[in-house]
């Protein structure tokens, strides 16, 4: 097979390419966060908060397999282009067990978002109470209990650094999303990948 498996911290940018190359090759397009929250009626960080870390991960490689098993008995391969598009979620890089499911279905690409353009997006959707207390966070921050925003960046840096290295080494392909309108990006992940 010959999917597109795009990888990336949150807010790089996944799902919108996805959908953009899906269209744009005319093939399906899956994201395992949308598989997830629509099969436990819940959503990721919910799903993470409340039941916790392995609990969230066995619904992912779930997820995983399920878009495995749709892709392999719907007759996608085609041979000449991607088969289909998938959109994985932010953590997956931890999640072994998923990342063995969905080696065997293509190319790992690495959308590389630049970090004050992801930091940014993660304290524009912040929530701050009339206490002080931040809410709305990426479970990785908020366990941290971050008192300012300017933890919640240096938080995300720390945080930035660790993944940039685990992505890199688990891609075969690394595309740098510019902050440039979204069609410009897909075209950069179209080079790179060579379809």
């Amino acid at each position: 097979m010959s999917c597109i498996i795009l990888m990336g911290i949150k807010h790089c940018g996944k799902s919108t390419q996805g959908r953009l190359l899906s269209e744009k090759l005319k093939v399906p397009f899956f994201d395992t966060d949308k598989i997830i929250e629509d099969e436990m009626g819940m959503s990721v960080r919910e799903i993470y908060v409340t039941s916790g870390e392995q609990a969230f991960k066995d619904a992912e490689t779930h997820a995983c397999k399920s878009v495995s098993e749709k892709i392999s008995s719907s007759g996608l391969m085609s041979g000449i282009g991607p088969d289909a598009i998938i959109a994985t979620g932010g953590g997956i890089c931890n999640n072994e067990e998923a990342l063995d499911v969905l080696h065997p279905l293509g190319k790992f690409v690495f959308l590389v978002a630049q970090e004050k353009l992801a930091a940014d997006r993660i304290v524009r959707e912040a929530k701050v109470s009339e206490y002080g207390r931040i809410s709305n966070l990426p479970a990785y921050i908020a366990n941290k209990n971050p008192d300012t925003m300017d933890d919640v960046r240096a938080l995300f840096h720390e945080f930035y650094e660790e993944r940039m290295q685990i992505y890199s080494k688990l891609a075969d392909v690394c595309v740098s999303m510019d902050n440039a309108p979204k069609y410009a990006n897909m075209q950069r992940i179209l080079a790179a990948i060579k379809f």
